[in-house]
């Protein structure tokens, strides 16, 4: 027997009118986003890192640590849907399994699952690599398999925008569909004309990911629903506002500029809880490059 919430999920999505679900992190966000009457969230991994564990969204935070923050967050939203980022699964098609049904057992509504190499990166952010397509179907059969509640919708996304093309995200992504997952999220695309191809090209029930400062341009709710767009997921929205808050309480404290610490994209947001550094000591430990 399948959950309200997921039972609300799918009432939502067979409306066929645009889910919007700002993205929340910790308690406080969750609770303020059924409070104001939102109709689903979406628990971003970028917002659980950097918040949760003050770290960048590059892979470092673990699938125990999401599906205890996924299971705190379903409690405080209730009946109000939530679609969490479960990052590549976290290992092979045996510990998707494991996440899966962790996620089930915590009560999200849909879990995503993606096609970036472990470990990933925030989709925004440079540098991508991805497992082949067979890689991830294989992914994808074991995350369908091994859900009791077919209720809990899976999500797949596709990072092949950056480093392929957006032919081949396309490709990859009715690929998927065909293997049954139940919405489609193709990762930043960079322009209008993209986001028009997506809705065209994709045939299935399509997400997409509006970042603030991100790779790529805000789109209106009532675009979004000419398109044919299922869902708009908002990360950053709620995460940017806190952050400003927060680093503007603090200068006020101290007599200086908050000007100088505020971020204007990703990048400069993950660097305030320490990218770069964590960057610098992955080098260190990368194999040497051969001469030419």
């Amino acid at each position: 027997m399948t959950t309200p919430a997921r039972a609300r999920l799918r009432e939502l999505l067979d409306r066929e009118e645009l889910i919007v679900a700002p993205g929340v992190y910790d308690g406080i966000s969750a609770h303020l986003t059924k409070r104001t009457g939102h109709t689903a969230a979406y628990l971003t991994g970028a917002g659980v890192a950097a918040s949760g564990f003050g770290l960048p969204d590059i892979g470092l935070v673990t699938q125990t640590e999401m599906v205890e923050r996924a299971r705190m967050v379903v409690r405080a939203l209730g009946d109000v849907p939530l679609l969490a980022d479960a990052d590549t699964g976290y290992g092979a098609p045996i510990n998707v399994i494991r996440t899966v049904r962790d996620y089930q057992d915590a009560g999200v509504a849909a879990i995503q699952l993606e096609d970036q190499a472990f470990p990933k990166r925030c989709g925004h952010l440079p540098d991508k690599e991805l497992v082949g397509a067979d890689d991830f179907v294989r992914t994808l059969a074991a995350a369908l398999d091994a859900r009791t509640d077919d209720g809990m919708l899976v999500i797949a996304r596709t990072d092949a925008r950056g480093p392929l093309g957006l032919d081949e995200a396309i490709r990859r992504a009715n690929r998927y569909a065909a293997e049954g997952a139940d919405v489609l999220f193709v990762e930043a695309p960079q322009s209008e004309d993209e986001i028009e191809r997506i809705a065209a090209e994709v045939e299935a029930p399509l997400l997409l990911n509006l970042v603030l400062g991100g790779l790529t341009p805000e789109q209106s709710t009532q675009r979004l629903q000419q398109l044919g767009f299922a869902v708009a997921i908002h990360p950053s929205a709620v995460l940017a506002h806190s952050t400003l808050g927060t680093l503007t309480a603090l200068c006020q404290l101290r007599g200086i500029d908050a000007d100088e610490f505020l971020p204007s994209k990703p990048e400069e947001f993950f660097n305030l809880v320490g990218m770069a550094e964590w960057f610098t000591l992955g080098e260190r430990y990368q194999p040497a490059r051969r001469e030419a």
